[in-house]
């Protein structure tokens, strides 16, 4: 694939296609109809196991290397990560998910913002506009089901788009090395706690078939593979980029829905997704055009 793409278009198709594989993520969860409790026990669960059967298939023999890699940073990551899970699962809980997704939509201008503060990356003016189209539209989605809630949902739902957006910039701080093996011990985190305060009287069950089908199908495979191309996005894009790729997620979750489920959205949800597409197709385009001047020796003020 690096024969044939640039550097950056290899972590625009990883981060991009990340997204639409855990797009069917809201979908599933309310197919399999767990309570929050057992569905983030088994989540962690099979993820973790999801996960460790990729690093595995990627490293072979290397695997605890690819883990050892990772170091302390590597630690912060899972528990980042971790905090994003709980806080999108609760905050649905506590709040309209309409909300939810507002509040997660703003996960690119966060890492813009810390990217800025601690690894001093300056974004090109075009990424903050792209920000700030996407915010909307995003909000246009999600406009239907989306109110006053509650301040602790909406507080749970900063937390995860905060965990994310603070995820994507520490993996910046290690230029090349992959941190997506420590997925794992993230897995295993969420799992941990959410057996400890979960309350899950007389231990964990086994769901129905028709559920453990959905669920294996869910944390087993599309979010293990999903996220660990998204987890490798920062290896090729600024931080705040890849948070405003992932944003795919919630235009196509909408369809999946829609689809599926026959919850067809409101008219302006369709505005809003064709705004979020039309500007990261935009903005795609653009900067492909941008590195074909670079590489043909245009002047750099250019390029801006």
């Amino acid at each position: 694939m690096s024969h044939w793409l640039s550097h950056r278009q290899q972590g625009l198709l990883m981060t991009g296609g990340g997204a639409l594989i855990i797009s069917p993520d809201a979908l599933l969860i309310k197919v399999i109809g767990l309570p929050d409790a057992e569905v983030l026990v088994w989540r962690g669960l099979l993820t973790a196991l999801g996960f460790i059967a990729i690093v595995m298939i990627r490293n072979g023999a290397q695997t605890l290397a690819a883990y050892r890699r990772c170091g302390w940073t590597g630690i912060g990551v899972a528990l980042l990560f971790s905090a994003s899970t709980f806080g999108f699962v609760l905050g649905n809980q506590y709040t309209k998910g309409g909300n939810v997704l507002m509040i997660l939509a703003g996960a690119p201008l966060i890492a813009a913002l810390l990217s800025r503060l601690f690894l001093h990356e300056r974004l090109p003016w075009r990424t903050w506009l792209a920000i700030g189209l996407c915010l909307l539209g995003t909000s246009l989605i999600v406009l239907d089901d989306a109110g006053t809630g509650s301040w602790i949902g909406n507080a749970f739902a900063l937390l995860a788009a905060t965990g994310l957006a603070a995820n994507f910039t520490l993996c910046r701080t290690r230029p090349g090395i992959d941190m997506s093996p420590m997925l794992t011990l993230s897995g295993l985190i969420v799992a941990g706690v959410a057996a400890a305060f979960g309350s899950l009287t007389g231990g964990l069950q086994l769901p129905p078939a028709d559920s453990l089908v959905w669920l294996v199908l869910l944390c087993l495979v599309l979010l293990p593979l999903g996220f660990t191309l998204i987890q490798r996005g920062p290896l090729y894009l600024p931080a705040a980029e890849v948070g405003l790729l992932m944003l795919l997620e919630v235009v196509a979750g909408t369809l999946w829905v829609w689809w599926l489920l026959g919850e067809r959205p409101a008219a302006i949800a369709f505005v809003g997704g064709a705004l979020v597409l039309g500007t990261l197709v935009a903005k795609g385009l653009y900067e492909r055009r941008l590195e074909r001047r670079l590489r043909q020796g245009a002047p750099q003020h250019d390029l801006c």
